[in-house]
């Protein structure tokens, strides 16, 4: 018996090692079979990556989708009676009735009077809410999974996570357990603990905490902060270049500026080195500029962005996700009119950056809800669609287009998620009217599919092929 488990163990871990290099592909990688013969309970079953066993998962099928409407994210077009055929998690032809044919006996969600789009995507949220005195690991692991579930059943296929919020690299072991299929959740792209800057030297007497972020003080700090998360398998380095904000007498806009210039660019080239990108937490100031000069990936919210630094971020091929909901929330007057006395606002400040933002030619943003848990609520992210079509002035179109694909380019995925494509994953979501009229359709879905597999249906009964 030893003997046999010890041939299991050698078998499973060759198996585990395959499968992890695949962890961070946005796909679901097949379970393989327990190596045989299998002389334990039951009939052969397949193993999970960490090497225990579980029941296989049942054969790829074909479905065959009817739209109504169908949202071509690349072109920006409205296209009506198309037909989506999916066999296991991919599309595998897409067009007008007439022209695609449905294999007899193939499944068919009818969602002929609604408007299909691709799976949406947040680039900028927090699955796990900051951890407050008492939680234990696995409470705060249990909200995170909560959130996750909230944000897929919304529409969010994807997303991209912004930081653990004192919670270690547990975003990653969340990540893969929903890429290997042990938990519904979007695909996920993580940021583990996050880089801080540390203006004063270190307290010897204090032991750095594991779960919270990094602190670095040199360029050498650095450096080896980026490899620790490198290493620990996260996707993005999260940076904050900025702290705080405040006003001055005068009611001019003032920013914390936090890593030194040559700390950031260490920062970002060690993360460019290792094949990762980076995203950096910046209000403004010289903050904000450091992290367009410094070449960080994608820049995030920028309250006092100006022209110029926007016709930066376009000439470097940067991005710009501004969480436009999370900073035009109430609370942010309230703190306002607390610390000026009701004299100025940060509010109408950032609305006009996003503003001239929309405007400026070739300037690619995001849309990132910045849903946390504390003061945005994990499933609602659609709202900051409307934001962006109405406050920002980007329009339906636009605003629906950031959510998809030029998030999905973003994020580097492109060739898989974003839009409704042969050979794309089958992520598709429903909405019962028309988004490009009404933008607070997407606060709405109603139907919502991640990699083939129908996650939420509250639009059609599905029926097979013969019975239409």
């Amino acid at each position: 018996m030893i003997r046999e488990k010890a041939a299991l163990v050698a078998g499973l871990g060759a198996i585990v090692c395959s499968t992890l290099l695949y962890a961070q592909a946005p796909a679901t990688p097949p379970r393989q079979r327990a190596p045989g013969p299998w002389r334990f309970a039951g009939t052969q079953p397949c193993v999970n990556p960490e090497g225990g066993v579980l029941q296989c998962p049942p054969a790829p099928r074909a479905v065959a989708v009817r739209a109504g409407r169908l949202f071509d994210s690349i072109s920006g077009r409205m296209l009506t009676k198309q037909v989506v055929l999916v066999m296991g998690e991919r599309i595998t032809e897409v067009g007008p009735e007439g022209q695609v044919r449905i294999p007899a006996g193939v499944q068919v969600i009818d969602l002929s009077q609604a408007t299909v789009l691709p799976g949406l995507i947040d680039t900028h949220s927090h699955m796990y809410n900051t951890r407050r005195p008492g939680w234990t690991t696995e409470r705060s692991t249990l909200i995170a999974i909560q959130n996750a579930q909230a944000d897929l059943q919304a529409g969010f296929t994807a997303a991209r996570d912004m930081g653990s919020h004192g919670n270690g690299y547990g975003d990653v072991d969340i990540r893969n357990a929903i890429n290997w299929g042990d938990i519904d959740g979007p695909r996920f792209q993580v940021a583990g603990r996050g880089i801080a800057w540390g203006a004063k030297p270190a307290d010897p007497a204090v032991a750095p905490d594991p779960l919270t972020s990094i602190v670095v003080r040199s360029v050498e700090d650095a450096r080896a902060a980026v490899r620790e998360h490198v290493a620990r398998g996260v996707d993005w380095i999260k940076l904050y270049p900025t702290g705080g904000y405040s006003f001055s007498p005068t009611g001019e806009a003032q920013y914390v500026l936090m890593y030194p210039l040559p700390v950031l660019q260490a920062l970002i080239d060690e993360t460019h080195v290792l094949g990762r990108k980076a995203a950096c937490h910046a209000f403004g100031g010289e903050g904000l500029q450091y992290t367009i000069t410094a070449g960080c990936d994608s820049v995030e919210h920028a309250y006092g962005l100006t022209q110029a630094q926007a016709n930066m971020i376009v000439q470097k091929g940067l991005v710009f996700d501004p969480t436009l909901v999370r900073y035009t929330e109430p609370y942010m007057d309230d703190n306002d009119a607390k610390n000026t006395g009701g004299k100025y606002r940060m509010i109408p400040i950032f609305e006009k950056a996003v503003s001239m933002a929309a405007a400026t030619r070739g300037l690619r943003i995001m849309a990132g809800s910045g849903a946390d848990g504390s003061t945005f609520p994990h499933g609602t992210q659609a709202l900051e669609f409307e934001w962006l079509a109405t406050r920002a002035g980007m329009g339906s179109l636009r605003a629906i287009q950031s959510g998809t694909i030029v998030n999905a380019e973003a994020m580097g995925w492109q060739d898989q998620i974003g839009s409704i494509t042969k050979g794309k994953l089958a992520d598709l979501v429903a909405v019962s009217g028309d988004p490009l009229a009404d933008i607070t359709e997407l606060q709405r879905v109603k139907f919502v599919m991640k990699g083939g597999k129908v996650v939420r249906n509250d639009l059609a009964s599905p029926a097979t092929n013969g019975s239409r």
